[in-house]
């Protein structure tokens, strides 16, 4: 899995397990509702640590906790 990949499914986890949908995690956070869907889009994904950091404010975590995931601490190196 890419970073991209984890990055969209942890927030999918996290709106499921607060019985959300992607477009109330945007209003939430403050952001638009296409940029919430261009981020679960496989073809597109790109999203900043700024729209990270709202998305995170939004369902009230910090950065640290969105990503203490073991998904994150397994990802490759992207530098070998």
């Amino acid at each position: 899995m890419s970073v991209k990949d984890v990055v969209s499914q942890r927030f999918k986890e996290l709106c499921d397990e607060r019985n959300i949908k992607i477009n109330e995690l945007a209003n939430i956070s403050g952001v638009t509702p296409s940029t919430a869907y261009s981020m679960m889009d496989k073809n597109r994904r790109d999203v900043s640590i700024i729209t990270i950091k709202k998305f995170c404010d939004g369902l009230d975590i910090t950065l640290g906790e969105f990503f203490s995931t073991p998904e994150f601490d397994n990802l490759e190196q992207e530098i070998k």
